[in-house]
């Protein structure tokens, strides 16, 4: 049994995997909660990977050290693509690994990996098995927050799964046509624009608030919660089977 930990901004996701086969799947608030949580004495788990957005896992990592073999996913990872990204330093590890997922799905495709989170990411891999970049744009959340952020007088809004109406009569509907509507114009709008360069593109989506896109997008994509856990564990493999 393999454990595969990606700690976010806002949440930390894990997963138990033997083989390709997700067998469970967590979600913690802090790592300390995942550490109480004990995943060792209730399953065999003999290889473990952790990617991670945020500095100073060093005690986190020293205990899992203490239980099992584990990885911790930087850029200087060997992974089963060839990445082009010109600032791989820079490059956050939920990326790569969304776009290695992808691969993984549908090798020698001209793949689109979309991780609607915190930000929305938008990766691409070619049909060479080559991670070229993509694009970053705020959320739907920081898109909520932005607007009494920099404004005096527009209030918080919260999202509405069920609102879509196009003309907001009033400010609170107004704002969700402005941010919900338009964080759906432009993913379309991004998924066409690669349409357009790239032939036979296949679009996969993933995040926290894929539900919400997947329900209203017009362009045809596939859909993996769990795309980012399924491209850790390519990598873990990847690297522990290179060692054997």
């Amino acid at each position: 049994m393999k454990l595969i930990i990606d700690i976010g901004n806002t949440r930390i996701k894990a997963a138990l995997f033997d083989e390709d086969e997700l067998k469970q799947n967590f979600v913690f608030e802090t790592t300390e909660d995942l550490i109480m949580a004990d995943l060792f004495k209730t399953y065999s788990i003999e290889n473990c990977i952790v990617a991670t957005v945020v500095n100073e896992m060093e005690g986190f990592l020293n205990e899992l050290k203490l239980k099992t073999n584990v990885l911790l996913f930087t850029d200087k990872t060997n992974v089963p693509i060839k990445n082009l990204y010109k600032s791989t330093s820079t490059l956050g590890s939920d990326r790569l690994a969304a776009a290695v997922g992808g691969n993984f799905m549908f090798p020698n495709k001209n793949v689109l990996i979309i991780d609607a989170g915190t930000c929305i990411k938008y990766n691409f891999v070619s049909m060479n098995n080559e991670f070229l970049g993509g694009g970053i744009s705020p959320g739907l959340r920081m898109r909520f927050k932005s607007l009494p952020a920099f404004t005096s007088r527009l209030p918080l809004i919260e999202m509405d799964e069920d609102f879509d109406n196009l003309i907001g009569t009033d400010t609170r509907e107004s704002i969700l046509s402005g941010v919900e509507l338009g964080a759906i114009a432009e993913v379309d709008g991004i998924i066409d624009r690669y349409k357009s360069i790239y032939e036979d593109l296949t679009v996969v989506f993933t995040g926290g608030d894929f539900n919400f896109f997947v329900k209203r997008l017009k362009n045809s994509i596939f859909a993996d919660q769990f795309l980012i856990l399924r491209g850790l564990n390519v990598i873990l493999d990847y690297n522990f089977n290179a060692k054997t």
